[in-house]
């Protein structure tokens, strides 16, 4: 079609062949597959000139409309997939719902205010494919789902909470074994702590008291309730509804210590709005781990409430 076109508007197999910078004999072809193809004689040739018969007459109107639309098409996919624009869909934890989160998706939102974030903080496996979203945000320590590109963004520790409230009643655990002793408020199927410090690796069984199905928000609230101890990202003790109801308990010894992934679909024809969210969520991690370093080198990872309470 593009090439019949260039035939009747330069007049000449031979001036459409220098447009289109294919041979003369080439451009007749194409033409000729064209005519073969509609069962119909579209151009009158002669040793002087080209005319458009009826049947020309109406396919190149219909033609011209037909290629005009398909250059608009390709001119709006690529002005698309220039700059980061459209509907930006993710799929996010339930606990990853925090200031922190609002505050990374608020800088990117004016980096790039042509992207609408479309996320939902859901704890279920979501299939991106057939319910359509772009990116999903995954927290794991175990090995990550076959067919998809996982790009990891930063680690995200877990630290054992309490309430003040529950450490006043209870007292503060010293040593891993104390937790014995301790009300806990745990997620899925766990029924022990497993811990790490410097002598190792320890396994203290689990007074659970409350069960969550999987790690929400709602963990916290029931920790700030004084229910009991639970693990909990630290990302949760930076939100400003947990800041001051929260306190870090036993922080010399680690929890598993899982990552931070986007997981996407395919690394090929990646949209911008995909690949600049990624780079802009790695950026802002790695800036508050940056943060944590130089705060860290200052004094050491203790909470105030939970000094005095000792004291």
């Amino acid at each position: 079609m593009k090439v019949f076109r260039q035939v009747v508007e330069s007049g000449s197999f031979v001036g459409a062949a220098d447009r289109l910078s294919v041979s003369t004999a080439m451009t007749s072809k194409h033409v000729m597959h064209l005519e073969t193809h509609l069962g119909t004689r579209l151009l009158n040739r002669s040793s002087r000139s080209l005319s458009l018969t009826e049947s020309g007459r109406l396919f190149f109107e219909r033609c011209k409309g037909i290629l005009e639309g398909m250059q608009g098409a390709e001119l709006a996919v690529g002005s698309v997939n220039s700059a980061p624009r459209g509907t930006l869909r993710i799929t996010a934890p339930s606990w990853t719902a925090t200031r922190s989160m609002v505050d990374v998706l608020a800088a990117y939102r004016r980096q790039y205010p042509e992207v609408v974030v479309d996320i939902s903080f859901e704890d279920r496996f979501v299939d991106l494919i057939a319910e359509g979203y772009d990116l999903a945000l995954r927290a794991t320590a175990d090995p990550l789902p076959a067919g998809l590109i996982a790009r990891p963004l930063g680690p995200m520790p877990f630290v054992i909470a309490a309430s003040a409230e529950y450490l006043r009643r209870r007292g503060i655990p010293k040593a891993p074994q104390e937790l014995a002793q301790h009300d806990s408020v745990m997620i899925g199927n766990g029924q022990s702590w497993r811990l790490t410090g410097a002598s190792g690796e320890v396994e203290v069984p689990a007074r659970v008291v409350l069960r969550f199905a999987s790690m929400t928000v709602a963990v916290a609230h029931a920790v700030c309730a004084g229910i009991g101890l639970a693990p909990l990202p630290q990302i949760i003790f930076e939100d400003p509804v947990f800041r001051d109801a929260l306190c870090p308990v036993l922080t010399q010894h680690s929890l598993r210590h899982p990552h931070l992934y986007a997981l996407y679909v395919s690394r090929k024809h990646l949209q911008p709005k995909v690949r600049t969210f990624v780079d802009h969520t790695i950026q802002c991690i790695s800036a508050s781990r940056r943060d944590e370093i130089v705060h860290s080198r200052r004094a050491p990872f203790t909470d105030p409430r939970t000094t005095q309470l000792a004291r």
